[in-house]
């Protein structure tokens, strides 16, 4: 059956900021650190966010892709090198006009619910990802090009597509597109967020909002993908995840053995890490976009070339990240992070910091005159950028932020770094007005994001993430050659072109590579990254007690 996925991406932004900030008030911290220690053969995780639903084709939060990896399997593997490998498809074909994928699907593979899968468990995943009634905030939007299924035979299903996607694999490999049983789909329908049913190596047995989540392991798993360890049943009896929002409780919980290991280590914890003989630190870059400031080019001041120009070179990102971060992040150069497929090493040090160009831009730009307290005016108005965030969400960049504040004040320019309700933020995103810039970042494993974010076409009216309608044809044309073509040479070109069209025009400003930074205790073992970054414990064994 084909469904239209429209606006359904747009709900993406605004539900997964209200979603982080309703996670971040309401978790106790207190109560995730101090609940009783699970011993026995079951790892204890720690991390600062939890789930808005467990629905993968719903939640568009990256803790959920990271709980939901372990309770669903995907079609197939993305592998480090970008390339992808069978898993719940042994193999597929692809038509010559680039619009049919035709899957072959392993046998013997059961959802938890007992129910097999099937062909059409792949048809009902995918229309369930594009249904209307679904409200997918983010997986519809990773598939718009599809346009129905159908099912040859039960281990043959044929996938048809609008338009040739060269980005339609790599949405097939994440979470978000994790198959789910179609027993469950259908049975129950407006209760999925609770108990999702999928094929994995655990199966959930129990969500407490605000505390944790619990699962067991799939005696029944065979069919793991090709870059595990081993193919059957996890080497845990259990997973055991707790929300503790706070970095310094969360990493207390660590210390005093109450977790075997915690997503997000605090920067500054990580020296206090190393030195410690019982504790280990497991990193990874995420693929998709860096931590980015978005520029409205639009309307204000930012809609001037030479003053986005200027602002970029107002700050010095490399010794801000550096003394913020204590060296665990590097700055950023492109909206893209560096592990991300076709980055482009051609825009680094396109954009250094200078203080006096920046001047001399904004001389040029008319933006002359000086209040008292330094800030440049033009006919009378000074040199305001409204940048508005949300405690919740952004504190993590606060201190940064104030050390661009600072920095950008020292050119004439004042840059408000100003905290608001989430009801208000979302409003302003929505409308593109009473901002000049807000950040945020993504994760994916394919350059196709800049599209979301970028894309004349991807309003928030219309599925997107650009705010401020951003209208670049020669963006526009780089990013549709990259998603049309499967020539990677081409690709490559595209993408490199996309990037270089951002940093020449100054149409966004990035500022760090975000990192998976994973603290372990030394009992912890087999504990590694899939492409997105999120930790994966199929492989993952517990050695003796300290």
């Amino acid at each position: 059956m084909t469904r239209s996925p429209s606006r359904a991406g747009g709900r993406a932004l605004r539900a997964a900021l209200l979603a982080l900030a309703l996670a971040f008030t309401l978790t106790s911290c207190a109560d995730g650190a101090q609940a009783a220690r699970v011993r026995a053969n079951v790892l204890a995780f720690a991390t600062d966010q939890q789930p808005d639903c467990l629905d993968p084709q719903v939640s568009p939060l990256d803790v959920t892709a990271m709980v939901g990896r372990n309770l669903f399997d995907s079609l197939v593997e993305m592998s480090a090198d970008g390339s992808f490998e069978p898993w719940l498809a042994k193999s597929w074909t692809l038509s010559p006009d680039g619009r049919t994928y035709t899957f072959v699907l392993r046998e013997g593979v059961t959802f938890h619910d007992g129910t097999p899968f099937t062909a059409r468990a792949v048809r009902a995943t995918l229309d369930h990802a594009v249904d209307p009634r679904t409200k997918s905030q983010y997986a519809a939007s990773l598939i718009s090009a599809y346009a129905g299924a159908r099912v040859k035979d039960d281990h043959t299903v044929e996938v048809r597509l609008s338009r040739p996607d060269a980005a339609f694999l790599q949405a097939l490999s994440t979470t978000y597109l994790g198959i789910q049983s179609p027993v469950s789909l259908r049975k129950n329908a407006g209760k999925l967020c609770g108990r999702p049913v999928g094929s994995g190596p655990f199966e959930l047995t129990g969500w407490t909002r605000n505390r944790g989540l619990t699962m067991k392991r799939n005696p029944a798993y065979r069919w793991a993908p090709p870059s595990a360890r081993h193919s059957g049943p996890a080497r845990l009896d259990g997973l055991e995840i707790r929300f503790i929002t706070e970095g310094t409780a969360r990493f207390g919980a660590l210390a005093t053995d109450q977790v075997d290991a915690i997503a997000n280590v605090p920067p500054a914890k990580i020296g206090a890490l190393k030195v410690s003989r019982q504790l280990r630190l497991l990193r990874a870059e995420a693929p998709g976009v860096t931590n980015t400031a978005f520029l409205n080019t639009r309307s204000g001041p930012l809609s001037d070339e030479r003053v986005r120009k200027a602002l970029l070179r107002s700050v010095d990102l490399d010794q801000l990240v550096r003394t913020v971060y204590f060296g665990h992040y590097r700055r950023a150069w492109s909206v893209l992070t560096p592990t991300t497929p076709y980055y482009a090493e051609s825009v680094e040090d396109s954009w250094p910091y200078d203080p006096k160009e920046a001047g001399r831009l904004l001389d040029e730009a008319g933006w002359t005159g000086r209040t008292p307290a330094g800030i440049r005016t033009r006919n009378g108005k000074p040199l305001t950028l409204r940048w508005p965030y949300i405690q919740e969400v952004h504190g993590k960049i606060s201190t940064l932020a104030q050390g661009m504040q600072a920095q950008a004040k020292q050119v004439g320019i004042d840059l408000r770094w100003t905290s608001v309700d989430a009801g208000s933020f979302i409003q302003m995103t929505d409308s593109g007005r009473g901002l000049d810039m807000f950040s945020a970042g993504f994760v994916r494993a394919d350059p196709d994001i800049l599209r979301y974010w970028f894309g004349s076409s991807m309003t928030i009216a219309e599925g997107g993430g650009n705010v401020f309608h951003l209208d670049h044809p020669a963006l526009d044309k780089a990013l549709a050659e990259g998603l049309a073509t499967l020539d990677p040479a081409a690709r490559a070109r595209a993408y490199a072109t996309a990037q270089k069209e951002l940093a020449d025009h100054a149409l966004a400003l990035p500022t760090f590579v975000p990192v998976s930074l994973v603290g372990t205790t030394d009992r912890v073992r087999g504990l590694r990254f899939e492409p997105h970054a999120y930790p994966l414990f199929h492989d993952v064994s517990l050695g003796g007690d300290r």
